[in-house]
């Protein structure tokens, strides 16, 4: 009787301590849901306020800055959508409803329409863009919409976080059937400390935060995602703050 009393003793202090660990994991999970939902409030929030205060000036603004006053509206409107599209993605992508519309598709396309489309908003901002491409096609089978924007995650962030004056390089290179992408810069880069998570939601790396504008931390998770879900891997190195960083995406290429 007495060793049946120290098991169930035993067993009940067990217990104590599983609810115990059950309920700070819980009490964590809910901390870290509020913060997420309150900084997703936060950035939404952001481009309206501008948005607001263009619809009250239109009113008594003259006809020729209407134009003007139009195209800072769309700006703020695409942002906004930027960020509801990725939060819809990384919820796909943890429930396994993550589309992806694959067919064979020139990459060297793809990536020359990045090119054009990023390279404008580097020069404003007196960035400087290398771009280094190989001859011919590179044929991968994909969704050129989700490999665009792989591209397009990439690109804008290392615009994102490099300063005026800084330098951006996008190199393509074939591999043994392999097609490696890198992006590097020479911008703030990323701490020893964010590196191993900086594919995870919503994590920032703390001396990026506010640095051009603030994010919501999880373009990176959105091009980790979708990089897999084409058979692919992305990897990241930097050597530290102010030392910049290197994203790398390998895609198989179709075999001939």
């Amino acid at each position: 009787m007495y060793q049946q009393l120290r098991e169930a003793n035993a067993q009940l202090v067990m217990a104590a301590l599983s609810a115990q660990d059950l309920q700070a994991t819980a009490e964590r999970a809910l901390n870290q849901q509020k913060s997420v939902l309150a900084m997703v409030a936060h950035e939404l929030r952001n481009p309206l306020t501008p948005i607001s205060m263009i619809a009250e000036r239109m009113v008594r603004l003259p006809s020729d800055q209407l134009p003007r006053m139009r195209e800072l509206i769309e700006s703020q409107v695409q942002h906004i959508s930027q960020l509801v599209d990725d939060l819809l993605d990384v919820s796909r992508a943890s429930t396994g409803k993550l589309r992806i519309n694959r067919r064979d598709v020139d990459m060297m396309q793809i990536l020359i329409e990045a090119v054009d489309a990023c390279g404008p908003v580097m020069i404003a901002q007196q960035q400087q863009f290398d771009v280094h491409l190989p001859d011919g096609t590179l044929m991968v089978n994909g969704d050129s919409g989700r490999l665009a924007q792989i591209l397009h995650n990439l690109l804008a962030n290392a615009a994102k976080y490099t300063p005026a004056g800084g330098r951006i390089k996008l190199s393509a290179t074939v591999e043994t059937d392999v097609l490696k992408i890198s992006i590097s810069d020479n911008g703030i880069g990323v701490s020893a400390k964010a590196l191993p998570f900086i594919f995870d939601p919503y994590v920032q790396d703390e001396h990026a935060i506010g640095f051009n504008g603030s994010g919501l931390g999880i373009g990176l998770t959105v091009v980790r995602e979708l990089v897999e879900a084409h058979g692919g891997k992305v990897t990241v190195t930097s050597e530290g703050n102010g030392k910049g960083s290197e994203f790398v995406v390998m895609l198989p290429l179709v075999s001939h």
